[in-house]
């Protein structure tokens, strides 16, 4: 009869690496970034034909553009359509890529235009050297989609609502942090409920922490 070893480690499962996503249009296909996009092992690239813009990561469209070629959809108003068409999307944002001193044509018509976009627009514009700088700047992107943003406590600032005031309490306790807090808020609706609420109905929220959270409330 074989015999287990206890004593032998065993393999810890590793959890899957989840790769930022970064979707781009097929007529950038020649474009070096996509070079520089598929040798990084943290990104998921996704080649497919794209309507509107260039990249798409997120909820967010993405139009780059070289310094030349801005110019030159400056000049037809071809640009114009365009951000008006990156406006069905959530988030926009415009690239624009090289060095404006290359390009022979009116420094100050060219700032204007830009400011246009940025105010009339609301789009934001990263400025970028080259094909690498930019390729630099989706990957960080890309990346940041990943990362679910943390909830503010409230123990940052005074609360001003009785609603901000009944979680500033509860955050008061032992492993209740501002999410935790609002999740028996919203089950219990108030302080007295939430006290007073049975042992079984905490753990449905509170798990493991029930017993540390009644142990304060009845001593």
């Amino acid at each position: 009869m074989p015999f287990h070893n206890i004593f032998k480690k065993s393999k810890i499962e590793e959890k899957p690496h989840i790769r930022s996503k970064i979707i781009a249009d097929i007529h950038e296909k020649d474009s070096m970034i996509l070079a520089e996009l598929s040798e990084n092992k943290e990104i998921e690239l996704i080649i497919r034909p794209l309507k509107i813009g260039d990249y798409l990561i997120g909820n967010t469209i993405i139009e780059r553009k070289t310094i030349q070629d801005f110019v030159s959809s400056m000049i037809s108003r071809r640009i114009i359509e365009q951000l008006k068409q990156m406006r069905q999307y959530k988030n926009q944002l415009l690239i624009l890529e090289g060095d404006l001193n290359d390009v022979d044509f009116n420094q100050n018509a060219i700032r204007g235009f830009i400011l246009s976009i940025i105010t009339n627009y609301q789009i934001p514009i990263i400025f970028t050297q080259d094909y690498e700088d930019t390729s630099k700047y989706l990957i960080t992107f890309a990346k940041q989609q990943l990362k679910k943003p943390a909830e503010i406590s409230l123990h940052s600032r005074i609360p001003k609502t009785i609603s901000e005031q009944k979680q500033y309490i509860l955050e008061a306790f032992p492993g209740i942090g501002p999410a935790t807090a609002k999740k028996l808020l919203k089950e219990f609706k108030t302080l007295s409920n939430t006290i007073n609420a049975k042992e079984e109905d905490l753990e449905k929220i509170l798990k493991n922490r029930t017993k540390d959270f009644k142990r304060i409330l009845e001593n």
